[in-house]
């Protein structure tokens, strides 16, 4: 091609080779291929691990229940973990046992109530509707008082507590109580000062914080351990209303309450516990389980927090309450399965065998492992069975100043109308 005189010189043309489109996909495929195959691969050996590697191809089933202090069970990692490789997830809404007796259950799978007093107003009033019930007791905490070594120490100072002889000679966790004569300290008004508090100063009268009598178990065993010692040991628990009624208005001024059943163990455990309540109603197993996690993550214990076991203790029996079969089929899982029933001893609490009797002595040989004193029933000489639950309800009313459950709307309801007798 010329143009004018010159030739036209066409640009050279460079030929650009394309990779083989093959290649580079099997490339690519590696590239994005090989790190999806070595998470599935992690994941499903993970799972494996743990017992649930079918998991993700199998239904899960999400039951809600609602409960008090046994919370603490279903919501160790431990114990979701062992429920999930049957396919079970749970869903917890927090409220006091005597709350939850009160309040309408019917959306709910299981209910877990601390005591049987609470337990038995839920079974007879679904019983009564001819409402599906079944109940299950896989493990008891009885109930202690929790405080800190100067009162404890106070205490023994005055004659009012003992050290437990399993518990150390030196710094015992573990103290029996006298009942009758820390009510007559309460009873006299007097102020931890007046009884020589050793190392600290307080100026505040001997007290027992417990929740809301209205709302906990804890809170309403505690009253009836009250009412059964203040008259003299050896008494009787009320079995007339009018006896029931005479004995709470004797002994409201002994009892001190009205935080949730959340907050009380919380605020024994928190920096200012020692100053806002020095002397707590909880359960043994709260204090174990904080025991155990101290020791696991500081190598020694916490000798500042003790406990106080009452000279006399009512057998006070947690109820899992199944409202329909997938609930039942919990209850059956957690009161028979080998591995439920082992992480329940590990949170403290005491397992049962089938004839209602703590079973054997694993949980002291789970202590004696973990280089935790074991407590003994030493000073539980005296043991009674709460009050029927008609005569508990008139008294829990009467201190707390409380409708009874199980009442009847109309103003001219008695105290306990309608209530089992």
């Amino acid at each position: 091609m010329v143009i004018g005189e010159r030739p036209a010189i066409e640009e050279p043309r460079l030929a650009v080779r394309r990779q083989s489109s093959s290649l580079w996909s099997r490339r690519g495929l590696l590239v994005v291929f090989l790190p999806v195959l070595a998470a599935v691969l992690t994941g499903v050996a993970v799972l494996a691990a743990s017992g649930n590697v079918l998991l993700p191809f199998e239904r899960v089933v999400t039951l809600e229940g609602k409960m008090a202090s046994k919370r603490d069970f279903f919501e160790d990692e431990e114990v979701q973990r062992l429920l999930l490789k049957h396919h079970i997830r749970i869903h917890i809404t927090s409220t006091g046992s005597r709350d939850l007796a009160i309040r309408d259950i019917s959306s709910y799978d299981f209910v877990f109530p601390s005591g049987q007093p609470a337990g038995d107003l839920i079974t007879s009033q679904r019983a009564a509707k001819n409402q599906y019930v079944k109940v299950h007791r896989p493990f008891v905490s009885p109930i202690v008082l929790a405080t800190y070594r100067e009162y404890a120490e106070t205490l023994r100072a005055a004659g009012i507590a003992t050290a437990q002889r399993t518990s150390g000679k030196d710094q015992p966790l573990y103290y029996v109580l006298d009942m009758h004569e820390f009510l007559e300290s309460i009873d006299n008004k007097k102020r931890w000062n007046d009884i020589g508090i050793r190392g600290i100063t307080n100026a505040n009268r001997i007290r027992a914080q417990s929740p809301d009598v209205c709302v906990a178990n804890s809170a309403g065993t505690y009253l009836a351990l009250v009412a059964f010692t203040w008259r003299g040991k050896g008494d009787e628990v009320p079995d007339t209303d009018e006896e029931a009624d005479r004995r709470a208005v004797a002994i409201k001024h002994l009892l001190e309450q009205g935080l949730p059943a959340s907050d009380v163990f919380r605020t024994y455990l928190s920096p200012e516990g020692k100053g806002i309540a020095p002397v707590v109603v909880a359960y043994e197993h709260q204090y174990l389980t904080y025991q155990v996690q101290y020791q696991a993550e500081s190598k020694q214990l916490d000798s500042e927090r003790v406990l106080l076991y009452p000279d006399s203790q009512f057998v006070t029996q947690p109820e899992f309450i199944a409202l329909n079969k997938e609930g039942d089929r919990l209850g059956e899982l957690i009161t028979h399965d080998p591995e439920l029933r082992q992480r329940a001893m590990e949170l403290g609490f005491r397992i049962l065998d089938p004839s209602g009797e703590v079973a054997g002595d694993q949980l002291s040989q789970f202590l004696r492992q973990r280089h935790i004193p074991v407590p003994s029933m030493e000073g539980d000489n005296t043991r009674s069975w709460m009050p029927r639950l008609r005569f508990l309800e008139r008294m829990i009313s009467i201190v707390g100043d409380c409708p009874a459950a199980g009442s009847s709307a109309g103003p001219s309801a008695g105290p306990s109308a309608g209530l089992p007798e």
